[in-house]
C-alpha cells in the first residue's frame, strides 16, 4: 500500500472554504474510488490555518486513478487559490490498524 501525507498551510479567513472543498473530495474518493483506503483531513491545533490530509491507496497507479477522478478536478481550483504552503510525505505502508 501507499501513502501521502500532504500538509496544507491555507491563507487566512479561508478555513471554511477549504474544508468545504476537502471534505467533499475525501468523502468521494472513499465512496467512490476503490483504490482509496482512507482519506482523513486533520486540522493542527497549534499552527492556525494548517491542515493535514493522510491518504492511503493500494498502490501509486490507485493514487494517479485518483487524480483524474472528477471530484479531485473540480476542487483543484478552488484548493489551488487558497493554499498558501504545501508539503507532501510519501510513505509504504508497513501496517494498517485492522479495525478500521
Amino acid at each position: 500500500m501507499y501513502c501521502i501525507i500532504v500538509k496544507n498551510v491555507v491563507k487566512p479567513g479561508t478555513r471554511d472554504q477549504y474544508l468545504a472543498a476537502m471534505r467533499e473530495n475525501a468523502q468521494a474518493s472513499v465512496r467512490d474510488e476503490p483504490g482509496c483506503l482512507i482519506f482523513d483531513v486533520l486540522e493542527a491545533q497549534e499552527e492556525e490555518n494548517t491542515f493535514y490530509l493522510y491518504e492511503v491507496y493500494d498502490d501509486k497507479a490507485a493514487l494517479a486513478a485518483h487524480k483524474g477522478t472528477p471530484h479531485y478536478k473540480a476542487s483543484r481550483p478552488i484548493i489551488t487559490k487558497l493554499v498558501a504552503e504545501q508539503s507532501v510525505i510519501r510513505a509504504d505502508v508497513l501496517a494498517l490498524n485492522p479495525a478500521r
